[in-house]
């Protein structure tokens, strides 16, 4: 594992032994940012299921302004921590939060804080034909607080196994859909509302007297 691109590029990531940690292969985070292009560059980015963070820490290579890591493990956040000291990125640049993704969701939104990029590649979920999916992936889309965590324009990129067949609720809008082996990687925005009409009301026709 390493950072692929920025300023940091070639940077060996420190990865937890055993199982509980799945981080994003290499091939699939170029193609990612390789899509997001200049939208990294001075952005403010949340990581959900953050793991080894190799997702934020790619944006902070590439640009980003500021990270803020959410990962339940506090093993696996310490290792974060060490992945983004051994890049070489100023303290103040990156907030680590070890606490479950459903909980600070709220807390952020109740905070007022936005972001311009939202990264979750969390575990995934079982394969679901004919039912809805309970997966990680299927609760991020459902959270309520999330929609209004992004700034107008902003995007989730959310990862998520080929099996695990998603419902897209009504509020988020994919933009793109890149597949890399058993990986999804889908590329959101909210949905912006119907703009109220500014054309004149119809007046009412005469009744001949």
């Amino acid at each position: 594992m390493r950072i692929t691109g920025g300023k940091a590029a070639r940077t060996i990531l420190k990865v937890p032994k055993g199982l509980d940690v799945r981080p994003t292969p290499d091939l699939v985070k170029q193609a990612v940012f390789n899509s997001l292009g200049v939208r990294v560059d001075g952005a403010r980015v949340l990581e959900l299921f953050a793991g080894t963070g190799a997702l934020s820490l790619e944006c902070l290579s590439r640009g980003a302004v500021s990270a803020v890591c959410v990962e339940l493990s506090e093993r696996h956040a310490a290792i974060l921590r060490k992945n983004a000291a051994s890049a070489g990125f100023p303290a103040t640049a990156l907030q680590v939060r070890t606490q479950d993704v459903f909980a600070v969701l709220p807390q952020l939104a109740a905070a007022g804080q936005k972001f311009d990029l939202v990264m979750a590649d969390p575990p995934y979920g079982e394969k679901n034909i004919g039912r809805r999916s309970q997966s990680f992936a299927q609760k991020v889309l459902d959270d309520p607080s999330l929609p209004g965590l992004l700034t107008p324009g902003g995007l989730l990129v959310l990862g998520h196994t080929k099996r695990d067949t998603l419902t897209i609720p009504p509020i988020w809008k994919e933009r793109k859909l890149l597949k890399h082996g058993d990986t999804c990687m889908r590329f959101m925005e909210v949905t912006t509302p119907a703009a109220p009409s500014t054309a004149p009301a119809e007046q009412p026709v005469p009744t001949p007297g």
